[in-house]
């Protein structure tokens, strides 16, 4: 056993969500939300870089030192599974470990809204989930592939940077492909994927404009795709994917994810009021022909409006979806003031009690 997976073993029995083992400061895990430490002395130089270093095999060795900072998966036998970015600071080198179940979590354990489901029965398109690191994006992500491997049979290819959740064939043949370990780049593993015969394809993060046009893309042929971006509304997320292209190509951008785009789910996590845990607040908006029109003439000022005015049809604002946690006395008054989009707004409903 690693010395790191002492370390390790004792987060994931505290509940934590990371362990940060960063070289001249001390231990520290990430419960609930807050950074605490995990012991009071300071990891010495040589034994930090010492105990870091030892977890990496060969290729992932050769990666760190040319690149100065690597993205792996690193698994603890009877543990856990944990996302680890390591990287080089001033007092040398650290890493941070986040904790990755073993199993996708439930939709209802994960207390999204029940919506969020009806992106499992789709057949194509696009639906793009987003959120700030940290957020859930990718436990939301799992959950809904783990709906269809549990009712479908179809074949899934995922592409991620690492591999986080590992999905088992149950009703589906699920195929996860890492990006620097399995094939190059994300685009290049989305021009792979068009030929292997997917119903489903997941890219973990669509960072630039290549692997964005090609996400698009793969779309447009008829096949069901699930991608993150970093961020925190839909209205932020269709002005983000289409500011990605150059200005003679935006409009026919819009057009695409007018005729594509299913839906945008947009996600935080918040600390719980009692403190002893955390609950997601998620905007959900699902794509009817008002949405695609408003897409379509780039007036993405107006989604706001057309996702408040339909909660009916399951959908719901970031500040909708606050100001309930607040009813249900999950989180505070100041926590919901602090997150709101439209902080106006909030006081006026709070004050009404609406």
């Amino acid at each position: 056993m690693a010395v790191i997976d002492h370390l390790l073993k004792e987060v994931v029995l505290k509940a934590g969500s990371d362990l940060h083992y960063v070289t001249g400061s001390k231990p520290m895990i990430r419960l609930n939300g807050q950074l605490m430490a995990l012991r009071d002395v300071d990891i010495p130089l040589n034994e930090g870089q010492a105990i870091l270093l030892e977890i990496l095999n060969k290729a992932n060795r050769q990666r760190f030192e040319q690149e100065m900072d690597i993205d792996f998966a690193y698994q603890v036998q009877g543990v856990s599974r944990f996302r680890v970015a390591m990287f080089h600071q001033s007092k040398g080198i650290g890493g941070v470990f986040r904790v990755i179940p073993d199993q996708p979590i439930p939709l209802e354990t994960l207390r999204l809204p029940t919506s969020v489901e009806k992106f499992a029965d789709l057949d194509r398109g696009l639906v793009l989930i987003t959120g700030a690191t940290g957020s859930g994006k990718s436990t939301t992500m799992a959950a809904i592939i783990d709906i269809i491997n549990r009712r479908g049979k179809r074949h899934i290819i995922t592409i991620e940077d690492p591999i986080e959740f590992v999905h088992h064939n149950r009703g589906c043949l699920i195929t996860q492909r890492e990006v620097g370990l399995h094939t190059e780049s994300f685009s290049d593993a989305l021009r792979a994927a068009l030929r292997e015969d997917p119903d489903i394809i997941l890219v973990g993060e669509m960072r630039d404009l290549e692997t964005t046009q090609l996400t698009l893309s793969a779309a447009e042929t008829g096949i069901l795709v699930f991608a993150t971006v970093h961020t925190n509304s839909a209205v932020k997320t269709i002005d983000r994917v289409v500011d990605v292209f150059p200005v003679d190509e935006q409009e026919h951008v819009r057009i695409m994810l007018s005729v594509s785009l299913r839906g945008v789910i947009s996600q935080q996590l918040l600390p719980t009021h009692d403190g002893k845990s955390r609950v997601p607040a998620v905007e959900l908006m699902m794509c009817n022909s008002a949405i695609s029109n408003v897409i379509r003439e780039g007036k993405t000022h107006q989604l706001t409006s057309l996702i408040q005015s339909s909660k009916k049809e399951g959908m719901q604002t970031m500040d909708q979806a606050l100001f309930e946690l607040y009813k249900q006395g999950m989180i505070s008054r100041d926590m919901v003031l602090s997150r709101a989009v439209d902080r106006t707004y909030m006081l006026r409903i709070i004050s009404d009690g609406r």
